[in-house]
């Protein structure tokens, strides 16, 4: 892939991704930019081994989960799996400016493959194939943490 057409399509992405990177961040702005930049070189540096017939956002966005997956790791240093790596969010930290910010609390409580995958559903409009795809899951598993956090979801927000 040249430059100017990964610069292009990533332009189209950017936005997207930003605001993926940001839910699955809980609201911390400074945090999710630093990995979406770091997402971002990561997938110009790999750029020539994209295939074409793949779909470049999922591509993208797999990049950018993982990207996301090595940051907890490293600020839980401790940490060996990736429930243990992320901790519930802390409420004070959810950014004011969230027109819904009830729904991103809620969201925030929800382990973290449960909300990686509401994210991209509901969020993105990605399907249970694509998330298999970004997240290293099966479509079943998908289906399953879909279910569960929308159960969360619905009790979380009746309170």
């Amino acid at each position: 892939m040249k430059r100017e057409q990964f610069i292009a399509i990533l332009s189209s992405e950017q936005e997207s991704l930003r605001r993926f990177l940001l839910a699955l961040c809980c609201g911390d702005r400074m945090e999710a930019e630093d990995i979406a930049q770091e997402a971002m070189v990561k997938a110009y540096i790999a750029s020539d081994r994209f295939e074409e017939r793949h779909k470049f956002s999922t591509w993208l966005f797999k990049i950018a989960y993982n990207t996301f997956l090595d940051h907890k790791r490293r600020v839980h240093g401790y940490a060996t799996d990736i429930e243990e790596a992320v901790q519930v969010a802390d409420v004070a930290r959810t950014d004011d400016a969230f027109a819904y910010q009830d729904l991103y609390e809620a969201i925030a409580t929800l382990p973290i493959k449960e909300r990686t995958d509401i994210l991209l559903f509901y969020i993105n409009g990605y399907t249970v194939k694509e998330i298999a795809k970004i997240t290293g899951s099966t479509q079943m598993a998908v289906k399953q943490h879909l279910s569960r956090g929308r159960g969360k979801l619905r009790q979380i927000l009746e309170r």
